[in-house]
């Protein structure tokens, strides 16, 4: 096993999505985005709730019944099969014993492990409006606030997925720090690394966190640093748009204005302007202003996490 294989982020995933044949008619949900794609920069934990606690394959098909807040699962046919309490325990369960995941991946409209809009019914068989949650996802993600979640329906979405993976390699070098320790110091460069990536998706808590960090004197990294992490996760959950990546764009060329000629801040303008109008993806300029920072080092951009947040190969930049 090479070493970089030993250093993949670790993700949990429902195992149908990986191609496994564990759905209650026998057959899989593959997400070739999963098993095809991130499997070479992630390592997979694949788990099918339904199967561990010992429904078996082929089963009867079960569905939430009653308060969407707090829904039973029961059988489709035998209303008498109830696993809700086995689904919730084993959430529970399982999310005690992986404690270094950096991400989760769950198959949508599950009523085990949908995370949202799950059908719902009522006692008399209609649907609830609004639908619910699943319940393992539920007891699960109770004991993981802050860990980065998606369905993999949602990861069709361009913007959706360089979101979720943006999010798995910021919880994987939180993960990092600790295993290091944390320190005020180690806080101070984590958050300096992150600062642009924060200012494109969130430019609020971008000022907020920034103000956390700068009252740290007097304060515990032990006590400061979860509380700045969840806040942070929180504030990266919110996509970027077109308009606050060219706020950022427009930011680190202006680090560039002493070395760039007249032609090439016009040039760097202009096709900002053209991503921001949708004409090129965010990709294009971003290219350009490596190229800029390439023949003129910055040490403090050099370390901005922004500029690769994800691997080149993943190419997730070019489609939004």
């Amino acid at each position: 096993m090479s070493t970089a294989s030993l250093s993949k982020p670790k993700i949990a995933i429902s195992a149908c999505l990986l191609g496994e044949e564990v759905r209650y008619n026998g057959g899989h949900k593959e997400s070739r985005l999963c098993s095809r794609t991130l499997t070479e920069y992630f390592d997979f934990v694949p788990l099918c709730p339904e199967v561990a606690i010992g429904m078996g394959i082929p089963r009867e098909p079960i569905r939430l019944v009653g308060d969407p807040e707090q829904p039973e699962a029961v059988g489709t046919v035998d209303r008498t099969i109830n696993v809700t309490r086995p689904l919730a325990a084993y959430g529970e369960k399982m999310a005690a014993e992986l404690q270094d995941l950096s991400g989760y991946i769950f198959m949508q409209q599950s009523p085990s492990c949908g995370l949202e809009r799950v059908k719902v019914y009522h006692d008399n068989g209609a649907p609830v409006n609004g639908g619910g949650r699943g319940i393992y996802a539920q007891a699960f993600c109770a004991q993981h606030p802050d860990l980065p979640v998606e369905e993999a329906g949602r990861l069709n979405d361009p913007v959706l997925r360089e979101n979720f993976i943006t999010r798995v390699l910021a919880y994987s070098a939180w993960q990092q720090v600790l295993a290091e320790g944390l320190s005020r110091r180690a806080l101070t460069e984590f958050h300096s690394r992150y600062k642009y990536l924060l200012m494109a998706h969130n430019p609020l808590q971008y000022k907020n966190l920034g103000k956390m960090l700068g009252n740290m004197a007097d304060s515990d990294p032990a006590e400061l640093g979860p509380r700045y992490f969840s806040e942070l996760m929180a504030a990266l959950k919110k996509c970027a748009t077109r308009g606050t990546h060219c706020n950022v764009l427009l930011h680190l060329s202006g680090y560039l204005k002493q070395s760039l000629s007249a032609e090439d801040k016009q040039e760097m303008q202009q096709i900002i302007g053209q991503y921001r109008q949708g004409i090129v993806p965010l990709v294009v300029p971003l290219t350009l202003l490596k190229h800029h920072f390439r023949l003129h080092p910055d040490p403090y951009i050099a370390q901005q996490v922004y500029l690769q947040p994800h691997p080149e190969n993943l190419s997730l930049r070019n489609a939004i």
